[in-house]
């Protein structure tokens, strides 16, 4: 997203747990557009804040500093490496309704959850392009969401609107419109982890439109 964003002339400040020198690298490739910066300064920098962390350490996303701003979950909830959190196993509440939670002087909207890193980079297109695929998003507050598809559009994509927080369960982790859709065909069986990220790397992206990504979002049904 930071390349997307750099490649439009949008300003980047990025931030990680590892501190400064892990992105001194991934700055310096990115050019004059790009910094680094903690993530307090980076919350506070932001005209829009990407928040792209494992979902068990939302807690740790500085909700002070991202006070009245809009945060971009891009979580997913995934037990096996989140360990299992009671309300989610439940249906009760969903990860971004979590996180909104937490960032309680936050607008928070769900988006760029359900197409992988590589596709995200390979798929996006000006706008117009008959081949421009969408990504769905979800959020309570309505100019919230709409500065996250003006967003989208500047960075190649068309947005789909799928309702509120509460609603965006339907573009989580096994939905019909969560990856799969974005790829030509499953991956190949009895391959090995290297056989499988090459064929990851390698598998051009299939663009997914607006009409089809509501169609998946509608289609899903709540385990």
């Amino acid at each position: 997203m930071a390349r997307l964003a750099v490649a439009a002339g949008l300003n980047v400040v990025l931030s990680n747990s590892r501190g400064l020198e892990a992105l001194s690298g991934l700055v310096a490739e990115l050019g004059e557009h790009a910094r680094a910066a903690t993530p307090a300064e980076a919350a506070q920098a932001g005209d829009l804040v990407v928040a792209t962390i494992p979902l068990k350490a939302y807690d740790r996303l500085p909700a002070t500093a991202l006070a009245g701003k809009t945060v971009i979950d891009t979580m997913n909830y995934y037990p096996d490496r989140d360990g299992h959190l009671a309300e989610l196993d439940a249906g009760t509440l969903t990860s971004s309704a979590l996180v909104q939670r937490h960032l309680v002087g936050s607008h928070v909207v769900k988006a760029f959850n359900n197409i992988d890193f590589h596709r995200l980079f390979t798929l996006a297109r000006p706008s117009g392009a008959p081949d421009r695929a969408a990504l769905p998003i979800a959020g309570d507050d309505e100019a919230a969401k709409a500065r996250v598809a003006r967003l989208l559009d500047i960075l190649g994509y068309d947005a789909v609107d799928i309702g509120t927080l509460a609603d965006s369960w339907r573009s989580e982790p096994g939905t019909p419109v969560y990856v799969q859709p974005y790829f030509p065909a499953q991956r190949p069986e009895g391959t090995s982890q290297e056989e499988a990220y090459r064929w990851f790397l390698d598998t051009p992206g299939v663009p997914v439109p607006a009409g089809r990504v509501k169609e998946l979002a509608d289609t899903a049904v709540r385990a």
